[in-house]
């Protein structure tokens, strides 16, 4: 890929299982290295990639690195992407830095947490010199407390010296919190965003964040189609009538409104459930029990499990493919791994509906600045 006939390239940190790497995709990035130190998160990029035609370019192109993205060094690493890498020519460096150290759920401990990977992210910028840089986290980053630290994350950026090459640091154009049920995602997913572009792209171009693009989705609305299926199997039988009564509760309950945020939980907890307590009595006004994760039905066949996953009293649990409903994947985004590690890889994800709205926004500045490069 060389002058104007070249894609819009990316390198992503902690990618998961692919939430934010999907929505970059759809806005028109092509993947150059995806890092993730979770096996089985990357080993859902991987497969998926393998598979989907619409991902040819990433089969070709893209290095799944399942490494520490401290040690991550793009002209050692890089394989597939060897040859298109260039210091300087990535379009866009995009990580979801780990969110516990300044969410509501833990001790904030904010950069005194060892998960904190902000000066990492930010000596990657350094390293590589992207045209954009965008940097995902929890709402709770925004809160006072943290004040000094988000100034100081944007002088590192704003401040960084030009290069021996002539590349200048960067603008921070934008940090503000996106509500990800104004993007269409059934859920409540508060997070920050910091969009940044270095000084000799932004030059005189403005950038816009992306509005609100659509209307609320309720849970009824995102799961009725799968909650049937699940039902299906025992619309007939001992259980019809007990089944219907099911689903026209959990239908009622549902239209009520969006999910409480998913939770991944931690590695060092016992299995999967929808959070905290209070996450949990949100889940329950809308006819879901949050105290598990489901098995999923196999080819339509009921699993054996259906007393405790269906038709127990605190109403249906969901399965991980609902659960990857109410974050936005699409629905031929495969998971890798157990049960627990698949919901773990869903809930911890940045909603793809989300990435994209923020991702097309950062490529109407990138556009512009070709376009202004070119002479048009």
């Amino acid at each position: 890929m060389t002058g104007t006939d070249r894609g819009y390239t990316s390198i992503e940190i902690c990618a998961g299982a692919g939430g934010q790497a999907i929505g970059l995709h759809t806005a028109g990035f092509r993947h150059l290295a995806l890092i993730e130190i979770d096996k089985y998160a990357a080993a859902t990029l991987r497969e998926n990639i393998e598979v989907h035609p619409k991902w040819d370019w990433e089969r070709a192109n893209c290095d799944v690195l399942c490494q520490d993205v401290t040690e991550f060094d793009p002209t050692r690493d890089l394989v597939k992407s060897a040859g298109l890498y260039q210091r300087g020519e990535v379009d866009l460096l995009a990580g979801g830095v780990p969110c516990p150290p300044f969410s509501h759920a833990g001790k904030q401990l904010g950069e005194d947490d060892e998960r904190d990977l902000f000066p990492c992210i930010l000596e990657l910028a350094e390293l590589i010199r992207p045209r954009a840089v965008m940097i995902e986290n929890v709402r709770g980053l925004m809160d006072p407390k943290f004040d000094e630290y988000r100034s100081r994350i944007k002088a590192s950026l704003e401040e960084m010296e030009t290069d021996d090459d002539g590349l200048p640091g960067y603008k921070v154009v934008a940090w503000k919190v996106y509500e990800a049920e104004k993007f269409g995602v059934p859920q409540l997913r508060p997070r920050s965003i910091l969009v940044a572009f270095r000084k000799d792209v932004l030059k005189d171009l403005k950038y816009e964040a992306p509005a609100p693009s659509a209307e609320t989705v309720t849970v009824y609305k995102a799961l009725k189609d799968t909650m049937r299926e699940r039902i299906a199997p025992f619309l007939k039988g001992a259980k019809a009538v007990e089944a219907q009564d099911v689903f026209d509760k959990w239908a009622d309950d549902a239209k009520r409104g969006v999910a409480p945020t998913l939770v991944g939980g931690s590695k060092k907890h016992g299995g999967a459930d929808l959070g905290p307590s209070r996450a949990k009595k949100a889940w329950e006004k809308l006819g879901v029990s949050g105290l598990g994760v489901a098995n999923a039905p196999v080819d339509g066949k009921p699993t054996g499990t259906e007393d405790r996953d269906l038709f127990r009293a605190g109403g249906p649990m969901i399965t991980v493919r609902q659960a990857a409903i109410i974050q936005g994947f699409p629905t031929y985004w495969e998971f890798t791994g157990g049960k627990t590690a698949q919901y773990r890889q869903v809930g911890n994800a940045f909603p793809p509906p989300v990435a994209q709205a923020i991702g097309e926004s950062i490529m109407e500045v990138l556009k512009a600045d070709r376009n202004r490069a070119a002479g048009h």
